[in-house]
């Protein structure tokens, strides 16, 4: 099929999750969780290791 014959994407869903009006921003918040767990987890690791 070529691009022109495709039917439009439907809009995005709001994920229905307080705070966040963007899939975008879930997935930055839940990313930003994880990296400051595991900074959070090393420097603990060096300063009680």
């Amino acid at each position: 099929m070529s691009a022109s014959h495709l039917p439009p994407l439907p809009p995005d869903e709001p994920p229905g999750v307080p705070g966040f009006r963007t899939w975008r921003g879930v997935y930055a918040f839940v990313l930003g969780c994880f990296v400051l767990v595991v900074v959070l987890l090393t420097v603990f690791s060096h300063v009680y290791g």
